[in-house]
């Protein structure tokens, strides 16, 4: 493990700069490595050296978030769509072009399908391999809906949703789930869970229903069951919810499991009720079969969550495997509001979840300590659910997490989860709409505004940061820590990342004190007992014990590595390699166009 040294970088010769991000987990299939670039441009890869074979450039627009998070692959004779199984079309001989092929998402919403080996667009798909998303989607500003997570692929269909301006207005365009023919690109069907009745493109004229919760993470899929499993984000705006439907209600921040031949809804999980705090459900459902404890399985589900909450739910039936309690929460927020009495809240581990507390506020200097004391102390704070109102209010974990999209990761032969989370609260407050109006008007909003137009109020949210840029509460920001799913009990934890490449106003101090920084990404496991993790704000992939969480190897990269790694083996030579995407991370301007292999020396 000592010697695990780069064996090879591919430059993708894009360089995010910006809110831009490059952050995809490639795919490798039968010698090639596949991934795509922020603006969407699709590329292979010799997974043995790093060569590179093809590229494909949809000539994507840019957008406001571009990323591109993967791809994936559809084998014609592996898995016969809707219309090879219906004679519609004439099934594809092996070697015929397109009979393998790479399908991903834009970033102005089209669906791409090239051929796997050449990189060829596939003809019969949509227009010669291109097909557009926002058909039957209605108005789309710029920028208010595309794709930044990889489609899901099951029996011969493309399942994807999509992703949403977040606090931008009310009405934004429709959270609809839809499934396409993986051969032609052809509708087969849409859920949409603001009209049940429309199964297919709504009505001449309309358009999916605006303003429903939508699904912009990655899908799981179960094909012995022909489920789908969808994490379901929040009806817009995320912080103001007296406009929404019932639909929206019941469906926001859940979990919903549909039957993939069909569209049809088998059950949904709500992981927060009627929610105000942008607790959308970022991180992707984990599919494990968990001990029953009389020798048998249970076909589970883990759905972690932005709350630092996993819920472990039976991925048939939807019912908790661990118990779930609905416990009362604060109500007293602003008039013209609703808030849920109770929240649920999973009996299973969770992360970061410790209440904020005065004597919790810290700091790299005692000014800094005093600085975030007294803003504590004249912050209102009742937990995770604390009501916004007009004076600034803390909300912990916050929109970052908590689990975000890198999800967690299970060792299957050992039964042993490992998770990573983010601990940075967020202070807030909603702005009546005359006076936020005013302040925009006048240039006098600031960080992370949101005009919420439609709404009675307008939001001003920030990191809760020190005035050096360090979060106010002690560390550690990010852990790593492992879960025995036989017994449900934390097997360690431990702080991940050092301050070597951040620190105060964003300089890096070059010291590596284990202070533990937010991780955005995920990690991989591998059958020999080793967890592969990035995601930290130093440039680091680390090798892990699964057992002991003790640090076994470290890579150096050139700029912080913000995604998942991924590991196979070449069939060319038999090597295990480790692959990271290297984009840099949102802790500092430095970015980065790489991706690179590691592995034993040959």
């Amino acid at each position: 493990m000592a010697q695990l040294e780069p064996a090879w970088t591919y430059r993708t010769g894009e360089v995010p700069v910006g809110g831009e991000g490059h952050i995809v987990v490639p795919l490798q299939v039968d010698g090639m490595l596949y991934g795509c670039t922020h603006t969407s441009r699709l590329f292979a890869v010799d997974s043995e050296t790093g060569e590179e074979i093809w590229t494909f450039d949809p000539d994507a627009e840019g957008n406001i978030f571009p990323r591109c998070r993967g791809v994936i692959y559809y084998d014609t004779n592996a898995d016969q769509s809707p219309a090879e199984r219906d004679g519609d079309v004439e099934t594809l001989d092996v070697d015929a072009l397109c009979s393998r092929r790479i399908i991903s998402s834009t970033v102005d919403a089209r669906l791409v399908a090239v051929d796997a080996l050449t990189g060829e667009p596939c003809a019969e798909f949509g227009e010669n391999g291109i097909f557009d998303l926002r058909n039957g989607m209605g108005e789309i500003k710029t920028g208010y809906y595309f794709q930044t997570s990889s489609p899901t692929v099951g029996r011969g269909l493309i399942v994807i949703g999509g992703w949403v301006h977040d606090n931008a207005e009310v009405g934004e365009p429709s959270g609809v789930i839809r499934a396409f023919d993986a051969r032609t690109a052809e509708l087969v069907w849409a859920w949409d869970l603001g009209d049940p009745s429309i199964t297919l493109l709504p009505p001449p004229g309309e358009s999916y229903s605006r303003g429903t919760p939508n699904v912009w993470s990655t899908m799981s899929y179960d094909d012995t069951l022909g489920l789908v499993y969808l994490p379901v984000g929040n009806a817009t705006p995320d912080f103001w919810g007296g406009h929404r439907s019932d639909a929206a209600n019941e469906y926001s921040s859940s979990i919903v499991a549909l039957n993939i031949e069909t569209g049809r809804e088998a059950w949904h999980f709500q992981t927060t009720h009627h929610d105000l705090w942008d607790y959308d459900v970022a991180s992707q459902p984990v599919l494990y079969d968990a001990p029953d404890g009389i020798g048998g399985t249970i076909p589970a589900v883990y759905q972690p969550t932005k709350r630092g909450h996993i819920f472990a739910l039976n991925r048939e039936t939807g019912d908790p495997i661990v118990p779930v309690e609905e416990r009362p929460v604060p109500t007293d927020g602003v008039d013209n509001e609703t808030y849920s009495p109770t929240q649920p809240y999973s009996t299973f581990p969770s992360f970061g979840t410790e209440e904020l507390s005065e004597n919790r506020m810290w700091g790299a200097t005692l000014l800094d300590q005093l600085y975030c004391r007294v803003r504590f102390k004249g912050a209102r704070y009742e937990g995770d659910f604390t009501p916004l109102t007009t004076d600034p209010t803390i909300i912990y974990p916050g929109w970052s997490g908590g689990m975000n999209w890198g999800s967690v990761s299970i060792n299957e032969d050992e039964g042993i989860m490992i998770v990573n989370d983010i601990r940075l609260p967020i202070i807030s407050r909603l702005i009546e709409r005359e006076t936020y109006d005013e302040m925009a008007e006048s240039g006098d909003t600031h960080g992370g505004a949101a005009a919420m137009e439609g709404t009675p109020y307008g939001l001003q949210q920030d990191r809760f940061m020190s005035p050096l840029g360090i979060p106010c509460q002690e560390p550690p920001f990010g852990t790593l820590s492992a879960v025995n799913l036989n017994t449900n009990d934390v097997l360690w934890s431990k702080p991940l990342g050092t301050i070597k490449d951040a620190g105060p106003l964003g300089i890096a101090t070059g010291i590596n004190i284990p202070i533990g920084l937010p991780t955005l990404g995920g990690s991989v496991n591998t059958a020999s007992g080793l967890v592969f993790m990035a995601g930290t704000q130093d440039y680091y992939i680390r090798a892990l014990d699964v057992h002991t969480g003790e640090e076994l190897w470290k890579g150096r990269l050139p700029v912080g590595g913000e995604t998942s790694p991924m590991t196979y083996v070449s069939p060319e030579s038999g090597r295990q390699f480790v692959v990271i995407t290297v984009g840099g991370n949102r802790a500092t301007p430095i970015r980065g166009d790489y991706i690179m292999a590691f592995a034993l020396p040959e």
